[in-house]
């Protein structure tokens, strides 16, 4: 066969070599010196998952915190993988583009990165596209090409129903299915003319790599059993393991990782001309110069096709770091499952905007999942910056990373105390915005709100009870009179004539400038007048000798100004309040 000749035949319209290629994408400066280059490369669907945010925030640190000799960090780049048009959605990339901006996730080229172009629309940025697959196709045919001209790769016309009727034989005897072997021997065995016939019989045919196999040969290396031997790309290592082929790479998160090698013809070029996925990432993975490749588990199964590519074009090997998948406890078996964007609404990136988690808090969070060691280093370090943790794939889990809603909780009642109440309101502004715009004009009030926001965090055990936006606006919305209304019942120990009485005796010795102990004497005073136990301890002790306690007619209170039983402190909620709305509002209840 003469292979040149059947890859003119195939692509006639291609003139540009692998050559041209490496020479119009030559290896990045940074890289040569050391730094690191990542990608992420979703699909345009417009379902951005946590598990996109867990990837970028592995790729984003992998590339920013690394440097090459003189100092210019890594790069991280986007790239859009849209060879299925059924998945495309519009405007997902400016999703993908905003969503990790809004976790401060921020690309340094790729598509859409650029400046907006005069009708408002995004442009790429970068010197290493098209960074989309769909324009792309001329690069891929030609390394398509190069194969087929060193007889790595051939036409395949086999039709849907001769592929079913193969597979159908490979599961009645219970084989591995897929076209390999004996299976492939009728496509690769087709000589020129045949291949030339049925091209202008118009007959559709895919491009399949010509795999090598995974059984020991003549023609392979590692004759002996347990012997090795390099590969073509430098990372790979090949071993005899009893006649089979193992490939051995060093996955930065799991370590060594020895799987047999790919057997499989596995199609590289699809009947429209559009490469698989497998391909494509090859392809734009070299010419992009990616030294690391982030993505989870699930691809453990490919790295056998995607080394016997690399190995077939002789391209270097990037560092792959295969994460866990994202689990979480089943609430009905307790069991752990992954995450599904049926049952999980947390899955969707959407799902912490609209609840107005603030993005520091989640990184945050991710953060203690990503490496084992952060929370010891946060401990030792509780004022410090994020960015000044030293991530390391040497620390991620190969294990399931569990993921747990309310531990996330309880790290955003840290993160938010720690930013000023200042900041915290414009966070929630912006929150309300979007999200809740019918109160975002009452939080244009930055001072009235940030003093709410303010109210015990400088205590000597500050409170701990902001979590996220929307559960933030719940805690305080009794502060606006659009949101105030009564939520609970007086306590059972007093009755609806001394709830009156009570207020009516408040509002008569309501003194707004009143300091706070001033202010609760006055309360003591009511409540030792109608019969209620000054101190609780006594109505515990003594029940039959009091109506009830001060806590009690505190209650009654604070219902009347907060609509609910349990709040932070009254006097400096009055203070925040004003004395005509708290007047009002006392009033109001009394009839």
């Amino acid at each position: 066969m003469d292979y040149n000749k059947l890859a003119e035949l195939l692509f006639p319209q291609i003139d540009k070599t692998p050559e041209d290629y490496e020479a119009m994408f030559p290896q990045r400066a940074n890289a040569e010196g050391g730094a690191i280059i990542t990608r992420l490369g979703p699909s345009p669907t417009g379902f951005i998952h946590l598990g996109n945010l867990y990837g970028a925030f592995v790729d984003e640190r992998l590339a920013h915190q690394s440097k090459a000799e003189d100092g210019t960090p890594g790069t991280f780049y986007l790239r859009i993988e849209d060879t299925d048009d059924k998945r495309y959605v519009e405007g997902a990339v400016d999703t993908v583009i905003n969503s990790l901006k809004f976790f401060d996730i921020n690309f340094d080229e790729g598509a859409g990165c650029g400046p907006a172009a005069a009708d408002g629309e995004p442009t790429d940025s970068g010197d290493y596209g098209p960074y989309y697959q769909s324009q792309r196709g001329p690069i891929y045919q030609a390394f398509v090409k190069h194969l087929v001209s060193q007889g790595k790769a051939y036409p395949c016309f086999l039709t849907e129903e001769e592929l079913a009727d193969i597979r159908a034989q490979q599961e009645a005897a219970k084989e591995t299915t897929g076209i390999y072997g004996k299976y492939a021997e009728k496509s690769r065995n087709l000589s020129y003319e045949e291949i030339e016939a049925n091209i202008k019989a118009g007959k559709p045919y895919v491009v399949r790599l010509k795999s090598k196999g995974n059984a020991i040969s003549p023609e392979n290396c590692c004759m002996e059993n347990g012997a090795t031997c390099k590969g073509n790309s430098g990372n790979v290592t090949y071993q005899n393991r009893d006649g089979v082929m193992y490939i051995i790479v060093n996955d930065a998160v799991r370590g060594e990782v020895a799987m047999p090698s790919n057997d499989q013809d596995v199609v590289i070029l699809k009947a429209t001309g559009i490469p698989t996925y497998h391909f494509a990432h090859v392809i734009d993975d070299h010419l992009m110069r990616t030294t690391h490749v982030v993505r989870g588990e699930e691809w453990l199964m490919s790295l056998p096709i995607h080394v016997e590519l690399f190995e077939a074009l002789r391209f270097k090997l990037p560092t792959y770091c295969h994460t866990a998948v994202l689990m979480k406890l089943d609430d009905e078996t307790g069991n752990k499952r992954k995450l599904s964007k049926r049952k999980d609404p947390e899955l969707s990136l959407d799902y912490y905007r609209q609840e107005g988690y603030h993005p520091q808090a989640v990184k945050e969070y991710l953060m203690t999942i990503l490496n084992s060691d952060f929370e010891e280093w946060r401990m030792a370090n509780p004022d410090a910056d994020l960015d000044e943790f030293t991530f390391t794939t040497e620390k991620m889990s190969s294990a399931g990373a569990l993921f747990d809603l309310n531990k996330l909780n309880d790290i955003s009642k840290d993160v938010l105390l720690k930013i000023p109440a200042d900041e915290l309101a414009d966070f929630m502004l912006e929150w309300a915005r979007e999200f809740k715009p019918k109160a975002a004009p009452l939080l244009e009030d930055k001072e009235y709100l940030t003093k709410i926001l303010n109210i015990g965090r400088d205590d000597a055990k500050p409170r701990k009870d902001l979590i996220y936006a929307k559960q933030i606006f719940d805690f305080i919305s009794y502060f606006y009179d659009d949101y105030f209304f009564i939520e609970e019942q007086i306590p059972e120990q007093v009755s609806d004539e001394d709830a009156k009485e009570i207020l009516k005796r408040y509002l008569e010795t309501y003194d707004h400038s009143d300091d706070q102990s001033q202010w609760f004497e006055k309360i003591r005073t009511i409540t030792a007048d109608l019969g209620y136990a000054v101190k609780p301890k006594d109505y515990k002790k003594h029940p039959d000798e009091y109506k009830g306690s001060v806590a009690h007619v505190s209650t009654v209170i604070r219902i009347a100004v907060m609509g609910r039983s349990q709040s932070p402190d009254v006097w400096t909620i009055q203070q925040i309040l004003g004395e005509d709305r708290v007047r009002a509002r006392i009033s109001e209840l009394i009839g």
